[in-house]
């Protein structure tokens, strides 16, 4: 039975505008989810992964980055805070955030000069919830959780929530990605 779709910090999960539950059962699963969400992304949109440590935030952005073909490795930016991967062709650049050690909000990130970044970038912000919302009214939100079955934890499994805020992503393909990718919408 799925769990009804949760929105951080208790935000109305109504104010969302396409979504996806998935259940993701393995780390190339992961990426593959990754690889289909940059299907549906373009220059300027925010992605806010949530997920506790070890959720697969940076293995679904390392499928991001596959899918959006930028060059060079996609790592966690835990230390660095943030790593810009240029695009190997004609497609936006990929800014991959870890606000994890931020304590503000949008203060605290204006030295990233992620405003900046937005219109011809797609960013990504690993623990963004709370913190970057306001660089954009249009934003992607994945929740990523464990799983859990008969009192244990599932190692592999995660239940996946996907959705949009804003208009831009009214009519984006979401829901497509629990039918196997957004190449079928």
């Amino acid at each position: 039975m799925e769990a009804p779709l949760q929105a951080p910090h208790g935000r109305a999960a109504e104010t969302a505008t396409g979504r996806a539950l998935l259940t993701i059962d393995s780390p190339d699963a992961m990426r593959d989810l990754g690889r289909d969400l940059a299907a549906l992304l373009r220059p300027g949109d925010l992605v806010l992964l949530t997920g506790e440590l070890g959720a697969g935030k940076t293995t679904l952005t390392r499928g991001l980055g596959e899918g959006l073909g930028v060059r060079g490795a996609v790592t966690s930016p835990t230390f660095v805070i943030a790593r810009v991967h240029p695009p190997l062709g004609d497609g936006p650049a990929l800014v991959h955030v870890d606000a994890y050690r931020l304590g503000g909000g949008l203060d605290e990130m204006e030295d990233l000069d992620l405003d900046v970044s937005l219109p011809e970038s797609v960013i990504v912000v690993e623990w963004g919830d709370g913190k970057v919302e306001e660089l954009s009214d249009d934003r992607l939100h994945v929740v990523i959780a464990r799983a859990v079955g008969h009192e244990e934890v599932l190692d592999d499994v995660r239940q996946v929530s996907v959705y949009g805020v804003g208009a831009r992503w009214a009519d984006a393909g979401i829901a497509a990605l629990a039918d196997g990718g957004a190449d079928k919408a």
